[in-house]
This record gives C-alpha cells, sequence and structure tokens, in this order.
C-alpha cells in the first residue's frame, strides 16, 4: 500500500440533491451577490460583491478580503456550529446591539423551487432568490430572513424551510485558508476530493437500466416505496404507544400528554447516503508507511491541495452540484511557474465542471482577462476607514473582442506582472520596451517621487486600444505614450502602425472623464524625439546606457512621464499632447 489512499465517508445528515436542470437553456444555480455590513474589519456601509465564475479580490493587507470569504462561509453553514460566529466576527470584537453582523446572498436558482413569493423572474428569464443572515452573539444560530418578493419586504419566514434542506439547494461551499491549521487543511481536501466521489455516484447508471433514471434517482422512489409501507404498518402502534405512555402520565402529571411524531423523514435523501460519516485521507511513501493528511508538512499538504483542485479541474461534471471554491492567497509557496499552473487550473473550474470560485490574491500573475469570465474586485478602505468594494472589472462591461483576448494572452506571457494596475496607483502605458527601460531606470534614480507608478509595457502598439478598454472600466486617470508613426511606410504605401492611432484615439474618447486621461505621442517615435537619432537595433540598451550618461537625456525623459502623470504639464519637445489626427499628422 502507498501513495495517497482516500476513504470516502459521509455524514448521515448531509442530503444528497439534484440540483441541475435537464434543460441546458435553463441557467445553472449558481451565487450572484454578497452584502455584507457589520462583520469583522466590515463596518456599517454595506460591502457589495457580484459574483461571476472567478472573482479576484485585491487589495492591501487587513482591508477585509479574507472576511469576505468567511462571510460566505458561516452563512452557508447555518445549522451547525460552523455557522456561528466567534467574538472575532463582531467588528472592534464588540457586540453592538444596533450594528449587528448581516449577510445578505442573491441565489439564481433552476429547479426545486421553494415558493412563488420567494422568487424574483430577472428580465433574462433568471429566478432569483434573497435571504439575509443576522448574528445577535457569539456562539448562537443566526436568524434567517427571506426576502418576499409579493410583499416586497424582508419577512421572517425562508425559503426551503430548515436550514439542512436550504444548504442543500444552494451551491456548496469549500473554504481553503492557507493559514488554517493541519486539521483543518486536511478537512478541506478530502471535502473536495468526497464533493466529486458523491457528485459521480449521483449519476451512475448501471448496463442494465433503461429507465432513463440514474441508479440514485431509482433508489429514492424505492426509498419513498417502503416509507409508505412503513408509515402506513406504525401509525397504529405509534397511537398505542402515545396512550399508554399519556396513561402513565396522568398519574404524576396532570393534564400532561405527549404526542409521538414517527413519520418517515419527508427528505429521502437524508435517509439513505452510500458513505460513512467522515473522510479520511492518508498519504505515505509507496509501500511504507501511511499517516493522515494532517500529519504532512506544509508543503506536502499545498501540494495535494493542488492536485486535487487540478483533479477536478480535468474530470469536472458540468451535471454534478453547484460549488463555490473560497480561496485564500493561493500564490503562498508557489513559485512563479507553480503560480501560472495554479491560475489555469482555477480558471478551468468553471468551463469543464459546475464551480465558481472567489480567490483574494496580492499576484498579479493570477489575473487572466484572456477568459472571459473574470470579475476583479479591489477592496479597500476610503478615508473614514470604512472597508469599501469596487469593480474593477466585468467581462460584460469590457467588451473585449477576440483580437483584444489575443492581445491579453500575449502579455501574460510575455510578461506575468501586467496586471499589477489592479492593485492600485498611478498608471502609464507605453508602446515597448525602450519606454519601458527609460522609465523603469528614472524610478530607480528617483526613490520615491514614482514608487506607486505601474508602467504598462503593451509590447506593440496594436495591442494599446485593448488595454485602454480595461483601463476605461475602473479609471479615467491614466497616460499612454506611442510613437505617432508615418501615414506612409519609405515605400510609399499605407503604413498600418498609423492606422492604430484612430483606434488608441477612439478608445480614449471612451473613458468616463477624458479631461485625466494624457495621450502623448512621440514624433515619429521615442528615439527621434528624445535622441533626435535614429536607432536601428538594441534599443533597450542604448537607451540604458544614455540614462547612465546623457544628463540632458534623462531630464527630458523624467519631463515626459511628469506630462504623463499630470496633463497640466507640458511634455517635452517633440512630444505632442494630441486629441485629433490632425495634432500629429
Amino acid at each position: 500500500m502507498g501513495g495517497i489512499g482516500f476513504m470516502a465517508k459521509a455524514s448521515a445528515k448531509e442530503e444528497i440533491i439534484l440540483l441541475l436542470p435537464d434543460d441546458e437553456t435553463i441557467p445553472r444555480p449558481r451565487l450572484s451577490k454578497l452584502i455584507i455590513k457589520n462583520f469583522r474589519t466590515i463596518g456599517n456601509t454595506p460591502v457589495e460583491i457580484y459574483l461571476d465564475d472567478i472573482v479576484v479580490l485585491v487589495g492591501a493587507n487587513n482591508v477585509g478580503k479574507s472576511s469576505i470569504l468567511r462571510a460566505y462561509e458561516v452563512a452557508m453553514n447555518t445549522g451547525s456550529k460552523a455557522g456561528y460566529l466567534t467574538i472575532d466576527d463582531f467588528p472592534n470584537n464588540i457586540v453592538d446591539s444596533e450594528n449587528l453582523p448581516e449577510i445578505e446572498v442573491y441565489t439564481i436558482i433552476s429547479e426545486n423551487k421553494p415558493g412563488a413569493q420567494w422568487i424574483k423572474t430577472l428580465p433574462n428569464g433568471e429566478m432569483l432568490i434573497r435571504e439575509k443572515w443576522t448574528w445577535s452573539s457569539p456562539g448562537v444560530e443566526p436568524k434567517r430572513r427571506g426576502f418576499d418578493v409579493d410583499a416586497n419586504a424582508w419577512v421572517d419566514k425562508v425559503p426551503w424551510g430548515a436550514p439542512n434542506v436550504a444548504n442543500a439547494y444552494r451551491p456548496k461551499v469549500h473554504r481553503i485558508d492557507a493559514f488554517a491549521s493541519p486539521e483543518t487543511q486536511e478537512a478541506e481536501i478530502t471535502g473536495l476530493l468526497h464533493a466529486i466521489i458523491k457528485d459521480k455516484f449521483k449519476n451512475i447508471t448501471s448496463p442494465g437500466n433503461t429507465s432513463g433514471k440514474t441508479d440514485y434517482e431509482i433508489l429514492l422512489e424505492q426509498i419513498k416505496g417502503f416509507q409508505k409501507t412503513v408509515a402506513k404498518a406504525v401509525d397504529e402502534e405509534t397511537e398505542n404507544i402515545e396512550k399508554s405512555i399519556n396513561k402513565y402520565l396522568e398519574g404524576v402529571f396532570h393534564n400532561y400528554v405527549i404526542s409521538l411524531d414517527a413519520k418517515p423523514e419527508s427528505n429521502v435523501e437524508k435517509t439513505y447516503t452510500p458513505f460513512k460519516e467522515t473522510p479520511d485521507l492518508f498519504m505515505g511513501p509507496d509501500g511504507g508507511f501511511m499517516s493522515r493528511i494532517s500529519a504532512q508538512g506544509s508543503g506536502a499538504r499545498r501540494t495535494l491541495m493542488w492536485t486535487a483542485l487540478k483533479y477536478i479541474a480535468e474530470n469536472g461534471d458540468k451535471d454534478g452540484r453547484p460549488h463555490v471554491l473560497l480561496l485564500d492567497e493561493p500564490e503562498l509557496c508557489l513559485h512563479p511557474s507553480a503560480i501560472r499552473d495554479a491560475r489555469k487550473t482555477l480558471y478551468d473550474l468553471p468551463q469543464v465542471g459546475n464551480w465558481q470560485v472567489m480567490v483574494t490574491t496580492h499576484s498579479p500573475i493570477f489575473i487572466d482577462l484572456s477568459r472571459d469570465n473574470t470579475t476583479i474586485i479591489r477592496v479597500s478602505r476610503d478615508e473614514t476607514d470604512e472597508v469599501k468594494s469596487t469593480v474593477l472589472f466585468r467581462p460584460e462591461n469590457a467588451k473585449l473582442s477576440d483580437d483584444d483576448k489575443d492581445n491579453m494572452k500575449l502579455l501574460n506571457v510575455c510578461d506575468p506582472y501586467v496586471h499589477e494596475f489592479f492593485f492600485g496607483g498611478r498608471i502609464v502605458v507605453v508602446e515597448g520596451d525602450t519606454e519601458y527601460t527609460a522609465f523603469s531606470r528614472l524610478k530607480l534614480l528617483y526613490p520615491g517621487e514614482y514608487d506607486d507608478v505601474h508602467i504598462i509595457r503593451a509590447r506593440g502598439k496594436g495591442v494599446i486600444p485593448s488595454i485602454i478598454k480595461i483601463l476605461n472600466q475602473f479609471t479615467s486617470n491614466y497616460g499612454i505614450l506611442h510613437d505617432a508613426d508615418t501615414k506612409l511606410t519609405p515605400k510609399g504605401t499605407g503604413n498600418p502602425a498609423w492606422t492604430v492611432n484612430t483606434k488608441i484615439l477612439s478608445e480614449v474618447n471612451n473613458s468616463s472623464d477624458i479631461s485625466n486621461t494624457v495621450l502623448i505621442a512621440c514624433k515619429t517615435n521615442f528615439e527621434d524625439a528624445l535622441l533626435n537619432v535614429t536607432v536601428s537595433k538594441d534599443k533597450p540598451y542604448h537607451t540604458l546606457e544614455k540614462m547612465k550618461t546623457d544628463i540632458s537625456f534623462r531630464e527630458k525623459v523624467k519631463s515626459l512621464l511628469d506630462a504623463l502623470l499630470d496633463n497640466k504639464i507640458d511634455p517635452p519637445e517633440h512630444c505632442i499632447r494630441w486629441q485629433t489626427l490632425d495634432d500629429i499628422e
């Protein structure tokens, strides 16, 4: 025996419920939105999180990113102690009756409708359910309420009734915390594998089964039939037991009676599971001693986690139960190439399986805008120290073309840190390596003055319009530097590089506040404009040497960067701030 051993067990209390519609045109169940108040670092101003297949939460340390993950986790664990809050979950570790922790969850459903009063039909035909949880103190069950669409108000009744039933109708949550205890990490990993096993189990159809139903569905029908038989047989005996006990009680407690409810469980999924109570996962050398995952080193546990996720991403089941993966700082303990592999794994999960992923990260490598299922949200604190969320990017808003996506793929390969601008700071987009080299050297020469400036290297003029589309979604304060180029090539034919000027101008004009956008073109290119010479080869190296030795050139580069950062500063000669093509012809 060796390698990894997985013994599947499951809680007898856990339900296995078919959530997905047979009609592929019906939207699949998924988490749609979170609203969080008075929870950990989040104060009375609500933080709203819109969910996509992939949600990346960025921001500085201690601004509330992990709080957002925990908020959804505790709400989805109502009905168990995992759904209780501790005093650490209350802002400032104080229970304020006027500002209690509150979490609102928007869920898109398909089948298993809870009743018309809870369902809001959206313009696109999707069905929305809203629920709210409020915790009055640590260590107690939260108060759960539902939004009654007919009454247009929150009411004490709730969709689907009991927490364990309702939880089964929502996407199942998996929280992976990088700093959790070894025992918790073991439970997280086994939970992931266990979920896949259960999804596979529900879809088994034996060779002789021609009913059009899975073996699991047939089994549930059989259990229902058996329950009816049992109920009929024990009704009379139950009545006899009640009468006998009530007779004994009357002699001791006058006017006291019992009522015995021995009816079968209406939710038959609770009555049967093929698994044992809890999963066990062992790891060790092939043919050697096997020990629990919690006894392994942190590196082994982290590697196993990513291996499990990779397996799920490669063997997912679109017909399985919906899942939500909550992942805190996945880049920890991973080298850059491993981070890229991990990113691919996470982005593949919604493609091959019925998963949503929400991650917190400090690594721009984990952002891939070439995929069209990614939402980027910056979590920060405002001037009053309130936590706020800002949607930086949503694919439907950016309207990236196939060419745009190809451009972003190229940038991801060439510069894995290209998406650093999502993390805050001043932004300047340049065309190529030469300008990037000059400005990067300038940042070293003037420590402290340009520390928050992100230089985005487009690696080609044609990529700049794609980058502007992304920037326009969350900021109007950026600078663009590019070569003006000429209308015609030396051979007298039309110059494709000149036509890109029109595309750049068009996208800049889509900025929410064009007055904060700086657009500068070098006449005809960077070297001609600032050096008054034509450099044919080794341009970045030549520029770096000039930055070291030529004070005049260095001063021109500084004035150009200053002009890109502030539209009130004039650029150096031969660098043109432009608004129409006539300005640069």
